[in-house]
């Protein structure tokens, strides 16, 4: 204590172990070892959370460490994690499956089957990262992080926030074209925090628009740029992190004085700053100061705008949390999952599973100016994110460690798109041209039956858990029974137009697997198929063939 005294708190002290199988730890603190694996364990005592990660390897464990290839930085460091752990990765995915993942991934769609066959037939040696660096400067690339980016922004219609379609499509266009020239992210993020004059003519303010309460501002800001939940610390100390009642308020004093009013227009709101207000601390009702989290409090000029000092140090290297919270992000959007995770839950009790590879991956953004191109070439070309989905004795029950890749459900938008790719049919949604992709939309509160089933987001909230990735019946009985494929693959033609075209049944099964698999099929799934065509009349058989090859867990996941 600061008087020179000690205590021992243990008895008072909570223990908590995030992975009981590997290391349980007893009310007392004392650990027991189970299972190879990993835990973190975390003590909790009045405001004070600390913890430490623990390795658990069986004495008995067999393992000669196998020599790997590093492509870059991302694979030394998890490769250094894998030793750790007496773990070896999975083999290299093949042409077919990274083709595939690679599309989807970078560009919401499959490749074409002409796109498939010429990556397949090409002997370069360096042609995957070719492709990588090919598919980085596509449009939709950047439609699919605007979409990300839009759920993050909370971009939709909402009349009680005063959000009209107007303003919501001026916002997500003023994003897209932000990502499209490839902006910084850095720069973007002060553009948003900084913002002020008409939700019309500087669409960024709108911002300030989509959540008008401060508090909730705060907390968003915090989770969004920088990884954080502080929600809790609004009525409270944070249970199980550091930050305190009196830091969430300081915090929150930074947009104390964002003023809103209306525009001539009744559609558009103003927002600018007003130059006075405070926020009282809930207890003993004082104004406080604003201080950035976990760092100083920063000098700020009087009639200076207080978003514009949060905004240079929250953009910043200063700040510890920014990079490494964005660099997480586009990790997880490439292996299903962040280093930390939850993405959005950053705190000292969830720690992450790679410290030195998200350090890295953090300086590497810095280095990069943040500019997330950069960063998503580092991640793909290494060898960790083109593994294969087969696993291994020592692997096969890794969660966390990225020594395989894993099987991730195509989220809502993909799905949708990648059915009308495949049958050559056109989208229809509210406010966007016939034919628009789904990942184009700017609405959040624009949906239809299949979007909402399969778990799009409705920008309601920030939080990362509004994308619902997971398979469930609903999802299934719609593809089985519901007319999204039936009535696509009719109106498509595409296997009526290759019969006229003169395509033999075989040919067109082919072109069938690479439309939906991005590969041709095994010998016997061949042999198979053509054993149950009628030779006369082919067609309805073959789109019996399409209808199973959209409905497969092959074709719904990228693996």
């Amino acid at each position: 204590y600061s008087d020179g005294t000690t205590r021992d708190v243990t008895p008072l002290t909570v223990f908590q172990s995030s992975n009981d199988v590997s290391a349980a730890v007893d009310e007392k603190g004392l650990v027991t070892a189970g299972s190879r694996g990993e835990a973190f364990m975390m003590a909790r005592f009045n405001i004070f959370t600390v913890g430490i990660p623990m390795v658990v390897i069986p004495e008995d464990l067999k393992y000669q460490k196998p020599q790997l290839p590093a492509n870059n930085y991302v694979d030394s460091h998890v490769h250094n994690k894998l030793h750790k752990l007496r773990m070896t990765p999975s083999e290299v995915c093949s042409d077919d499956v990274f083709v595939r993942r690679l599309y989807l991934d970078i560009t919401g769609l499959l490749p074409t089957f002409e796109e498939s066959a010429a990556f397949l037939a090409d002997a370069s040696p360096d042609k995957r990262s070719k492709l990588i660096d090919k598919l980085l400067e596509k449009k939709e690339f950047t439609e699919l992080w605007v979409m990300k980016f839009a759920e993050l922004l909370q971009i939709h219609t909402d009349d009680n926030q005063g959000m009209s379609y107007k303003a919501t499509l001026l916002y997500f266009n003023w994003l897209k074209d932000r990502i499209a020239n490839n902006v910084p992210m850095d720069q973007i993020v002060k553009d948003l925090l900084t913002s002020k004059g008409g939700t019309f003519t500087n669409p960024a303010t709108n911002y300030y628009q989509v959540e008008r309460d401060n508090l909730k501002i705060t907390e968003n800001v915090a989770q969004v740029f920088m990884g954080m939940r502080l929600q809790c610390a609004q009525c409270h100390n944070h249970p199980f992190d550091r930050w305190t009642q009196d830091e969430y308020f300081s915090f929150a004093s930074f947009f104390s004085q964002v003023g809103r009013k209306r525009a001539a227009d009744p559609r558009e709101n103003i927002i600018y700053n007003r130059n006075s207000g405070e926020i009282n601390h809930p207890v003993h009702k004082k104004p406080m100061t604003p201080k950035f989290l976990g760092d100083d409090t920063p000098e700020i000029p009087k009639g200076s705008d207080r978003r514009e000092v949060l905004a240079e140090w929250l953009a910043s290297p200063q700040n510890p949390f920014f990079a490494r919270n964005l660099a997480n992000l586009v990790w997880a959007h490439f292996f299903g999952q962040g280093i930390i995770e939850p993405v959005d839950d950053v705190r000292v009790s969830n720690p992450p599973s790679n410290p030195e590879l998200l350090d890295e991956l953090s300086a590497k953004f810095t280095e990069y100016n943040y500019d997330f191109k950069k960063l998503v070439r580092d991640v793909c070309n290494s060898r960790i994110y083109q593994l294969s989905t087969k696993t291994n004795a020592s692997n096969e029950s890794d969660t966390r460690n990225f020594a395989r890749s894993h099987l991730r459900r195509l989220r809502a938008e993909v799905m949708l798109d990648v059915i009308s790719q495949t049958t050559e049919t056109k989208n229809k949604f509210q406010g966007l041209p016939l034919g628009a992709k789904a990942i184009q939309i700017a609405d959040g509160r624009v949906s239809n039956y299949f979007l909402t089933t399969f778990g799009r987001a409705k920008r309601e909230t920030v939080c990362s858990c509004e994308v619902v990735m997971e398979p469930s019946l609903s999802q299934a009985l719609h593809l089985l029974n519901g007319d999204t494929t039936n009535t696509r693959i009719r109106q498509g033609k595409v296997v009526e137009s290759s019969l006229k075209a003169g395509k033999k049944p075989d040919q067109i099964i082919d072109e069938l697997y690479l439309r939906c698999y991005s590969r041709k099929p095994s010998t016997p799934e061949k042999a198979n198929l053509l054993a149950s065509l009628d030779s006369e009349n082919p067609r309805e058989g073959l789109e019996d063939v399409f209808w199973a090859l959209l409905n497969s867990k092959e074709f719904m996941f990228n693996h």
